[in-house]
């Protein structure tokens, strides 16, 4: 976000020179640069055995299943963000986190920091911002996340990051070349 007005005094920025970043916005009042960073956000597959965690999300998609996602709160790890947003829109408990790596959404100015992370324990006890939750098989989770393109690049991370074999998870995916996938019996 660039900022045109100091969001602490109101005054008008300025633009100073920074080294590498070159020119940002500053105010000489409160003696602040505000950077034009993207928001940090994480979406995570949770996965237990060959089941996925998919939720429903009307205000993201109107067809798709996604994937949990959320903010980065001040104060926290984004493993500290994994843990609390699946327990918030889920009611389940998760471990073994790893990261996947980052996408960026330009159109929301959003880094998205990218996980696997494995059920521990716990019903499903959807919040009030989930219209549905539930485990789906893995060979039916790019078919049901049609519109979210960020979270089938996270299925497609995770599919190769559990070595994942059979070519029925990518029937509905035009970007994986399966030629080199091995159909598991």
């Amino acid at each position: 976000m660039k900022f045109i007005y100091c969001p602490i005094c109101g005054k008008q920025l300025i633009e100073k020179y920074s080294w590498d970043e070159g020119g940002v916005p500053y105010c000489p009042v409160d003696d602040i640069m505000y950077f034009d960073t993207p928001k940090p956000c994480i979406v995570v597959a949770v996965t237990k055995g060959k089941e996925i965690l998919l939720l429903k999300q009307s205000y993201t998609f109107k067809n798709s299943k996604v994937l949990v996602s959320g903010y980065v709160t001040n104060g926290e790890s984004v493993e500290d963000t994994v843990y609390r947003e699946v327990k918030e829109e889920t009611g389940i408990t998760v471990g073994d986190i790893k990261y996947l790596g980052s996408e960026y959404l330009a159109s929301k100015e959003i880094i998205m920091l990218t996980f696997r992370a494995v059920y521990i324990e716990g019903e499903i006890n959807k919040s009030s911002e989930v219209d549905w939750v539930d485990w789906a098989n893995i060979d039916d989770a790019l078919c049901e996340m049609s519109e979210d393109e960020i979270g089938k690049r996270v299925v497609r991370k995770l599919l190769k990051e559990i070595k994942y074999k059979g070519k029925k998870a990518y029937r509905c995916d035009i970007e994986t070349d399966c030629s080199d996938i091995i159909e598991e019996e």
